[in-house]
């Protein structure tokens, strides 16, 4: 999912107008991207002169971090309210847990999605590798 690298923004507008769906906007002369309208069409990425239109595998480490983040915040709650350090290690476990089915969740996503690719390029006549990413 793109997102707006702030500090490179200048507020020009173009991905505003260029955006097919409308889903962004400028606030504060930076543009923002409302991902609940967003297709991810990639308009946006190509159109910015500025670069600040950024691909959301950028955004791993810092995504990851957030997790740790939270995940400690929960084990610290648990202690707290349910009144037993070692419930610390409950919640790790239970995040453990989430994670991994959000990992199965990710891969059986991902098998569907080379299935549907799979199936669109034999209904447009098309190879898989006459798919052209945008960068």
């Amino acid at each position: 999912m793109p997102w707006v690298k702030r500090e490179d923004c200048i507020g020009c507008g173009i991905c505003v107008e260029k955006c097919p769906v409308g889903a962004i906007s400028l606030e504060e002369s930076v543009a923002i991207i409302n991902m609940a309208n967003c297709i991810r069409c990639g308009v946006c990425h190509d159109v910015c002169p500025e670069g600040a239109v950024r691909h959301d595998s950028e955004r791993i480490e810092e995504e990851v971090e957030e997790n740790i983040r939270k995940t400690k915040e929960c084990m610290d709650a648990c202690a707290k309210y349910l009144g037993d350090e070692k419930e610390k290690q409950k919640c790790l476990n239970r995040m453990i847990k989430y994670f991994n089915k959000e990992k199965i969740v990710i891969e059986k996503t991902l098998e569907r999605l080379q299935k549907l690719k799979e199936e669109l390029s034999l209904s447009l006549g098309t190879s898989e590798d006459d798919t052209v990413e945008r960068k």
